[in-house]
């Protein structure tokens, strides 16, 4: 599995989501950006910060095949989310989620993102999807 910068199809879509949110207020992540590389089989996981209280966090996943794909929506009031061989956990003290992907298939390369909300005011809005970074 690789993490990257966003790509192209990355930036199209925070500019339509930009257009789409304007007005709605989030919170700010942060991008931590680490390549992490395992063997098909293994249990991967990835983690990402960010700033300020949320109410939700999103993570995705790009890869050149099948695209920008959501993943799963974890709520500030759950600790921990599972969806097939996914596993999401939230920690609000130390403003940290992570996500683990048990038992790893080469179909899971991909570049994988967290996210919040989009941070808008008007005339100006930034968005929160960060490259993830892996588990040390």
């Amino acid at each position: 599995m690789k993490w990257e910068k966003d790509g192209e199809h990355m930036q199209r879509k925070r500019r339509k989501e930009r257009k789409e949110k304007r007005g709605v207020n989030s919170q700010q992540g942060e991008e931590n950006l680490q390549a992490l590389s395992i063997q098909e089989g293994e249990n991967a996981t990835m983690n990402c910060s960010y700033k300020t209280t949320i109410d939700t966090l999103h993570w995705y996943r790009q890869d050149s095949k099948r695209g920008f794909a959501h993943l799963i929506l974890i709520r500030s009031n759950e600790r921990e989310k599972r969806s097939g061989r996914l596993r999401v956990t939230l920690d609000n003290s130390i403003k940290s989620s992570s996500l683990s992907i048990t038992a790893s298939q080469a179909a899971d390369t991909a570049t994988y993102f967290c996210a919040t909300e989009t941070q808008c005011a008007p005339g100006n809005c930034s968005p929160n999807a960060n490259p993830a970074r892996a588990a040390s």
